[in-house]
């Protein structure tokens, strides 16, 4: 997989999601005032996980398909394949990636 990646729109695809679920921004108090939210949608905010996480279990969605939408500029089921497909080789190609292992390295004298 290419390092290089488009930049993500994540507050075009946070608002395409929400509409396709047809909330509001109102609809949103109970993680993030509807300021906040039309910050977002208008790439005037950057957000953490944890809000990622919250306004899609909010919209009953996975916070990856809000990434995934956001680094796809279409959003079409071909540009989403390619994107998938790219991050499952790239994730393939980390021989020793453990998750839940401690580093064991020793500390740099």
């Amino acid at each position: 997989m290419s390092t290089k990646a488009s930049a993500p729109d994540f507050g075009k695809a946070l608002r395409a999601v929400r509409l396709e679920r047809d909330l509001s921004q109102e609809d949103f108090y109970e993680v993030s005032g509807r300021t906040y939210v039309s910050r977002l949608e208008n790439n005037g905010a950057d957000p953490s996980l944890s809000k990622i996480v919250q306004l899609a279990q909010l919209m009953g969605t996975h916070p990856l398909t809000l990434l995934t939408l956001a680094f796809c500029s279409k959003g079409s089921p071909a540009e989403v394949d390619r994107l998938l497909a790219g991050v499952k080789d790239e994730i393939a190609s980390f021989e020793n990636l453990s998750l839940g292992r401690r580093d064991r390295r020793r500390p740099a004298r």
